[in-house]
This record gives structure tokens, sequence and C-alpha cells, in this order.
């Protein structure tokens, strides 16, 4: 099983994108540094529940759909 760092960013990076959003937009849009959400989809830094829901907030999902593996992928 990948690590929950590493799932959160692949979906957080793939919600991203499509949106259209570049980081930057994101990050605007969250509240937070451009740095951070980067480290986020890179898996390299762990985020509080709060930030967390913050993101599903943005990316009009609930937070769940960023912890979870996606049907067919593993």
């Amino acid at each position: 099983m990948a690590d929950l760092r590493d799932l959160v960013a692949i979906n957080l990076r793939r919600l991203r994108r499509a949106k259209g959003w570049t980081q930057e937009e994101l990050a605007d849009r969250v509240g937070l540094s451009v740095r951070y959400v980067g480290q986020c989809e890179r898996g390299q830094a762990s985020m509080s529940v709060t930030v967390l829901g913050r993101f599903a907030d943005v990316l009009a999902t609930d937070a769940t759909v960023l912890v979870k593996h996606r049907e067919g992928k593993r």
C-alpha cells in the first residue's frame, strides 16, 4: 500500500490538473504558499487535517477523495 502522503500527493495533483489550475492558482485559492503546495504534491509535506479540508473545499470534493486509491489504480 502506498504511503498516505503519496496518495494525497497523487490525488491533489490529479484534481488540480483536472481544474486546469497551476500550483500558483491552487496556492492562492487555498491561502498557502506555492512552495508548500508543491511539497504536498510531491508527498514531501505532512499536512494537518485542517489543510486537507481546505484543499478539498477549494477543489470542490470530499476530503476522503484525497486520501483513497482511485478505482483500478493501485
